[in-house]
Formats: C-alpha cells, sequence, structure tokens
C-alpha cells in the first residue's frame, strides 16, 4: 500500500461535505486494499434498538435501501463485542447466513463478513460491515483496511455533530412556532369573544378578568418557550468547541498514521536496499540516507565499532566539517557519541539553553540547539552509534523522533551485523575526531 492512501483518504474526509461523500472516499480507500470486497454503513437507532437501513458506496454514488431488522439478531458475544467498536469482528461461519440478513450480495464461493461499530457521544451509532471472499493465503483485507475505518469514524462523528445540531435548532424553530401559533389562536378567540359581549354587561367584567388571565397564561408559555430556545441554542453553541477539538484529533490522527506509515515503508527501503546491494560503501550511505532524509537532518553520521577495542570509527556522514573524515576514531566514553556508546542510552536535547552544556556546540557546524544521538545494540551488541543534528527549517527533535530513530536503528542495527561492517571497515588509522 502506498503511504499516500491514508494520507489521501484524511483529506477527502476533512473536505467532504456530507456522509455520502465520506463513504465514497472509504470505498475508494478499500478498492487500494482489496477490489473484489465492498463495504457498506449500517445505520442503527439505539432507541428502537434497530438496525433501519443500509448505505453502500459504488462508483462514486450512494445506494440506500432499507434494512429494519432488529440488533438482538446477532449473537450477544457479537452483539457486546461490536457495540465496544474499536476493531472489525469476524462472523466466521455465520459470515453467509448475516451477510443475507442485511441485503449484502453474497460471494459465489462463500465469502467473510466483518462488523465493526462506531460509537458517538458514548453510544452505538452505526456499523461498518466489511464483505470479502474467501482466502486461503495472505492478509484478511479486514486487518489492512482497519486504519481507514479509524479514519472514517472521525470523519462520522463529525456528520453525526452536525445532523444533532440541525435536529436541535428544527426543535427550537417548531416549538416557537407552534407556540406562537398556538398564541395567536388565544389571542383571535379572545378577540371574538370581546366582540360579542355588550359594554355595560356585569358579565362583561367578569368575562374581562377570565380573558386577561388565560392572555397572561399564554404570555407565560411564550416565555418559556423563549427560554427553552434559548437554552438549545447555547447547547449548539457549546458543542461547537467540541466540533472544533474533534477535528484538530482528526488531523492528529492523520498525522500519527502518516508518519508510521513512512517509518514503516523506510523499514521497507532499508530491507530492499540490503537484498539488492552489492557494495559495502553503497550499502552504508544508503542506510545513513534514509534515516537522515526521514528526520530531516541536514547532518548526521554513522559510528560503527572499530577492530581494535574500545573504538568507535566513523563509517558514513554527511554534512561534517570538511577536516573530519571516514575511517577517523573516537574512543568510547569521550565526547556525546563516545558517551552514548558507553551507557547504550540515547540522548536527546531540545532546548537550545539546555544544551550549552554538550560539547556538540563547541562544533561550530553544530547550529539548532537540538539533536539525538541514539546507539545501535543487536543482541546485547553494541554495534554502533547514529547521530543527527541540524534539523531543517531549524526544527527542535521531539521524543516521538527517539522512538522512531530507535525503530530505523534496530533494522540498521540488523543490517549492518549481518554485512559485519565491524569486522572490514576501511579505516585510516585512529585518529581524533569531534565529539558527534
Amino acid at each position: 500500500m502506498a503511504p499516500r492512501t491514508l494520507q489521501s483518504l484524511a483529506h477527502a474526509l476533512a473536505s467532504a461535505p456530507d456522509l455520502d461523500a465520506a463513504l465514497v472516499a472509504l470505498g475508494e480507500g478499500l478498492a487500494e486494499v482489496d477490489r473484489t470486497a465492498y463495504v457498506a454503513l449500517l445505520r442503527y437507532d439505539g432507541r428502537r434498538e434497530m438496525i433501519v437501513d443500509r448505505l453502500t458506496p459504488t462508483g462514486g454514488t450512494v445506494g440506500r435501501t432499507m434494512v429494519e431488522t432488529t440488533f438482538d439478531h446477532l449473537s450477544a458475544p457479537v452483539r457486546h463485542a461490536v457495540s465496544q467498536g474499536a476493531e472489525f469482528i469476524d462472523l466466521g461461519d455465520q459470515s453467509q447466513e448475516y451477510a443475507r440478513l442485511f441485503g449484502m450480495m453474497p460471494f459465489a464461493d462463500g465469502g467473510m463478513l466483518a462488523l465493526r461499530g462506531i460509537r458517538f457521544d458514548g453510544y452505538l451509532a452505526a456499523v461498518v460491515a466489511l464483505y470479502e471472499s474467501k482466502k486461503i493465503f495472505g492478509t484478511r483485507a479486514s486487518e489492512r483496511f482497519a486504519p481507514f475505518v479509524a479514519l472514517f469514524e472521525l470523519g462520522f462523528a463529525r456528520f453525526a455533530e452536525r445532523e444533532a445540531r440541525d435536529e436541535a435548532v428544527r426543535h427550537v424553530e417548531d416549538v416557537t412556532h407552534r407556540v406562537h401559533g398556538e398564541y395567536v389562536k388565544k389571542l383571535a378567540a379572545l378577540e371574538r369573544r370581546l366582540a360579542k359581549q355588550g359594554p355595560s354587561s356585569e358579565q362583561t367584567a367578569s368575562r374581562l378578568i377570565e380573558l386577561e388571565a388565560e392572555i397572561a397564561r399564554a404570555n407565560e408559555a411564550t416565555r418559556l418557550a423563549g427560554k427553552r430556545a434559548e437554552e438549545l441554542e447555547q447547547q449548539v453553541a457549546g458543542a461547537t468547541p467540541k466540533f472544533e477539538q474533534m477535528q484538530g484529533e482528526l488531523h492528529r490522527r492523520s498525522e500519527l498514521l502518516r508518519q508510521k506509515t513512512r517509518t514503516l515503508y523506510l523499514i521497507d527501503k532499508v530491507l530492499t536496499l540490503d537484498n539488492m546491494a552489492t557494495d559495502p560503501r553503497k550499502l552504508i550511505d544508503g542506510l545513513l540516507a534514509l534515516v537522515g532524509d526521514d528526520m530531516a537532518a541536514q547532518r548526521c553520521s554513522l559510528m560503527l565499532m572499530a577492530p581494535e577495542p574500545g573504538y568507535l570509527y566513523l563509517a558514513a556522514a554527511r554534512g561534517l566539517a570538511p577536516h573530519i573524515v571516514e575511517g577517523s576514531r573516537i574512543a568510547i566514553g569521550e565526547g556525546v557519541a563516545g558517551r552514548v556508546a558507553a551507557s547504550r542510552e540515547p540522548i536527546l536535547v531540545q532546548d537550545v539553553e539546555a544544551a550549552q552544556a554538550h560539547p556538540l556546540l563547541r562544533d561550530q557546524y553544530f547550529t539548532t540547539g537540538s539533536f539525538i544521538s541514539f546507539p545501535l545494540i543487536y543482541h546485547d551488541t553494541l554495534v554502533g552509534v547514529v547521530n543527527l543534528t541540524n534539523r531543517a527549517q531549524r526544527g527542535v527533535f521531539i521524543e516521538e523522533d527517539v522512538e522512531r530513530v530507535r525503530l530505523l536503528g534496530l533494522v540498521i542495527s540488523l543490517v549492518v551485523s549481518h554485512a559485519r561492517f565491524v569486522e572490514r571497515p576501511a579505516a585510516p588509522a585512529p585518529g581524533a575526531l569531534v565529539a558527534n
């Protein structure tokens, strides 16, 4: 799967004008995963405990089909798991039976149906049904499609919030119109009664008092309706920050998924590079370029264990000072990289003032005040150290960046150990090297 797929789905959901457009985008995402499978959204009415209809994206449009079946057709364990949401529930041998119940077109050779509940405001609001053909080998479409549905769930919440807000506004308008209509009718009836009464009758005074009392009651009812309308308007206004917060959460999750997808893509590139490269020099330069580009580091270096005990040698570098040559040595325990090798613990510096105590700041090529120095360890054996500084646009490294380097570092350690660079470096005699 190309890393742009989830990112494009997040963009489509953020710009979708309605639920139909979001479902079309979800269907296109499924086509990237498995073109033979199809997805449907079963809308759930919690008050009646029924699945009311099925929405199926097909060819850029959404088809609607009435279902009107009770939720208790599912077994109790399946109902409970689907109501919790968060993951697909496989219906296994009962897939064909429930596919017919929901009106989904069955596969000729039998299919596999998986359901995932979508919750809104703490309650089950809909169910995503994924129907795929049976596979003997390979990963199930439901496993690869799960991140897409997680993004869609955020978009669904946005439309559900909008629908609830519109319903509240409609309710306010209905109440206001109804009360106003009743008030006008009562006022007209009172005027007609007044017109029929004689001006000098004793009954007239009594009747006027009654009419005034009715008018007062009508005015009070109008006042209460107006107060209720104000309360509903306040609820609608209070829902707006929640909606904006959900949009921010959608963006944050989209960015997190994009970063994870990018990291997995780079790991695949590392393993592919290891499999295809025949020149050790090109392989080790490629490894450093991959991690440096991923972290947007303008200056980076890869140091490996030297043949002689107690030393690291510079195996590959980018953006270092001109007088620092590959193969230069640094003793373990000296400088930032040496201390990281000795402690086997990474160093992350974010704040410029906090970084003043580090030897790297004595190097004129260190400019950002933020750096990562990470030990490479394979089977409890120190392989080397990777250093990243000078992030593009003077950015700052954070804790999440350390975790990404940790994952890439494990793969690089594996590749370096298998290639046995530690035993055959093309290096000059030991010499001095700056702290990084």
